[in-house]
């Protein structure tokens, strides 16, 4: 189950509630009675497989230039 950071609009109140993703929002500080907003913070996410990062396809694309940039230099020569 997902863990969700809470704060206080009135007390500044903030804390982490563990709930299911079918349960209903928190609507009420448990400190003072005010209203809560949920926090939202950075997620920590990996990405793996291969021809997702950028460098992936670089190799294949940079050989067929560089042998592009060779055959035009040799016939100018």
């Amino acid at each position: 189950m997902p863990t969700y950071a809470y704060a206080c609009t009135s007390c500044g109140h903030a804390f982490d509630a563990v709930q299911s993703f079918s349960d209903a929002a928190l609507t009420e500080c448990p400190e003072c009675g005010g209203a809560l907003r949920k926090r939202y913070g950075t997620v920590g996410v990996t990405f793996n497989g291969s021809g997702f990062y950028r460098t992936d396809s670089r190799a294949s694309a940079g050989a067929g230039a560089s042998s592009a940039a060779s055959s035009s230099s040799s016939a100018s020569s």
